[in-house]
């Protein structure tokens, strides 16, 4: 028989039963629609992550003094002092797979002009962070090398402290705050980068001459640490490397001593956060994934039910001359029919719910092409392997059997 009479059959089969066909869709429906749902989510969370480190800037290094990886071992305070300028200048000036780099002081306290105040903290850098944390002057200036030099007491400010200590909207370039009841004057203000991923006001930062926060400030001779940057992503291991014995010289660490120092990557940072979120997303996926099974097994017992119902019909039809396999096909189509139309139901749900995460919860979402094509092969095979049982059970029926079947 032409397969063009059964497919005509298996859909005049399901139209006589068109609540049943809605109810077993429905298992594949949710299926299709929670896997690309949760794919979305998944995907969208990792790209969300991946923007954020980009803006933090991809090939950043940060150097901490302490060795971070000594578990359960109090750090003293002399062990967070060993990080000296010198090594800073060493790694300026020696390294050749470093782009750019910077030191770094910071203290926190209370920023006042007239009678607005603001509870922040003052970093202590040099021009080049700027670069390494890929932020922008909106106005004014940056400080300069001779700033640095002679200490001064300017800086640079984010929107957030803008807004906070000029509520009424004046130009801040050129007016003097407080820090702690040291005068900095403002002489630029940066482009504002609202929120990361992580909740974390990206505005609310002030930027000084390392010199100025370490002797006006915070009166010390040693940097709390080293920030840098990569000349490309793809060698930022070797500017580790090279860090590394730079600062295991200046420190006289010899071969196999543990360093008094910690050094990390946004690579490190990124392959950890995606690692977890892969692997959430794949948690989410197979619970999805159980749900079209769920859905696939719903499919088979309703075509058992339909072969038992039918027993009479497929005694008949193979009286006449219909044979085994045009019964076993027939069966077939209805199962992938009703798995493929779950699917393309389910896709489009799929994308809707997408897009109401998105739009409703803020959540970020990107629905990918694979997801989809994955989604109806397995609706496919899904339709193919759950039918199959039944349709061959229909398919090797006596035929004077079936017409004596009441």
């Amino acid at each position: 028989m032409k397969i063009g009479n059964l497919f005509k059959i298996a859909l005049k089969a399901l139209n006589n039963n068109k609540m049943r066909c809605f109810l077993t869709m429905l298992g594949i429906i949710i299926g299709v629609a929670s896997v690309i749902t949760m794919l979305a989510i998944g995907q969208g969370s990792k790209n969300s992550i991946r923007q954020q480190i980009s803006e933090m800037g991809s090939n950043m290094i940060m150097i901490f003094p302490g060795n971070m990886e000594r578990g359960g071992v109090r750090q003293s305070t002399d062990d967070m002092q060993t990080m000296k300028p010198i090594d800073y200048e060493s790694i300026r000036d020696e390294a050749k797979y470093v782009a750019a780099v910077s030191p770094m002081v910071s203290s926190s306290g209370q920023f006042i002009c007239g009678a607005n105040n603001y509870p922040s903290k003052v970093e202590g850098v040099n021009p080049d962070y700027l670069e390494i944390r890929q932020l922008k002057i909106s106005t004014g200036n940056v400080f300069t090398d001779q700033d640095i030099k002679r200490a001064a007491k300017v800086c640079i400010v984010g929107q957030t402290i803008v807004d906070n200590l000029f509520p009424d909207g004046e130009e801040p370039v050129g007016k003097v705050i407080r820090f702690n009841s040291i005068p900095f004057t403002i002489i630029g203000v940066l482009e504002s980068k609202g929120y990361n991923s992580m909740g974390q006001d990206q505005d609310d930062i002030v930027l000084a001459p390392y010199t100025t926060v370490m002797k006006r400030v915070l009166a010390i001779d040693y940097i709390q640490g080293i920030f840098a940057s990569a000349l490309t992503e793809e060698i930022t291991d070797e500017a580790i490397e090279e860090i590394t014995a730079i600062i295991d010289r200046n420190h006289k660490i010899k071969d196999g001593e543990e360093g008094d120092f910690t050094i990390r990557s946004q690579q490190e940072l990124s392959e950890m956060l995606n690692s977890t979120t892969e692997m959430m997303t794949l948690l989410l996926a197979c619970v999805a994934g159980i749900s079209l099974m769920v859905g696939g097994i719903g499919i088979m017992n309703i075509m058992l039910v339909s072969v038992t119902e039918r027993t009479r019909e497929i005694g008949l039809r193979m009286s006449i001359g219909a044979k085994g396999r045009d019964i076993l096909t027939q069966f077939l189509i209805e199962a992938v029919i009703i798995s493929i139309t779950g699917g393309i139901i389910g896709v489009l749900i799929g994308g809707i719910s997408s897009f109401l995460v998105k739009f409703l919860l803020n959540w970020p979402v990107s629905i990918q092409i694979y997801s989809v094509v994955l989604s109806f092969a397995v609706c496919t095979v899904t339709g193919v392997f759950f039918g199959w049982y039944p349709a061959k059970k229909a398919s090797a029926l006596d035929p004077i059997e079936a017409l004596r079947y009441e």
